[in-house]
């Protein structure tokens, strides 16, 4: 493209950063990590989102980091969005007690009772002293005797 006098416009360079076509947000993965859980813990789940879903771009293997984009978009009532980010953390870390909760809260938000309970089971199995989980996989089991 050229400019009104006829010379090319400036254009970014092939392989340029994208940051300088839109900038994100000021600092670093850390500093949005810390302020997207304070824009959580304040209750601003949907900034929240935005703040930790940079974290999670430029961090994408960080299973806290991608937890707390799940819990953010719990909050903010994005459950299929909470569900693929849980399930990414479980794939890789079948072990992670929260990650299973997680997935199984966000699963019976969506209607998937049966994995509701599956991935609840999992995380009560993990940790049976976490009381809430218990509570959440008897109310999972309930709603699937009702189905």
């Amino acid at each position: 493209m050229v400019d009104k006098t006829g010379r090319p416009e400036e254009t970014p360079d092939e392989g340029a950063p994208t940051d300088s076509i839109r900038p994100g947000p000021a600092g670093e993965v850390y500093d949005w990590y810390t302020r997207g859980m304070a824009l959580l813990g304040h209750g601003d789940a949907n900034a929240a989102v935005q703040l930790l879903a940079h974290a999670v771009a430029a961090e994408p293997a960080s299973p806290s980091v991608r937890e707390a984009l799940g819990r953010a978009q719990f909050s903010a009532g994005q459950y299929v969005a909470a569900r693929e980010t849980f399930a990414w953390i479980v794939d890789r870390h079948p072990t992670d007690d929260y990650a299973q909760f997680g997935l199984g809260l966000s699963a019976r938000k969506i209607g998937d009772l049966r994995a509701a309970v599956e991935h609840l089971a999992l995380a009560v199995a993990m940790r049976p002293d976490i009381r809430h989980y218990g509570v959440a996989l008897r109310g999972a089991r309930a709603a699937l005797a009702r189905a």
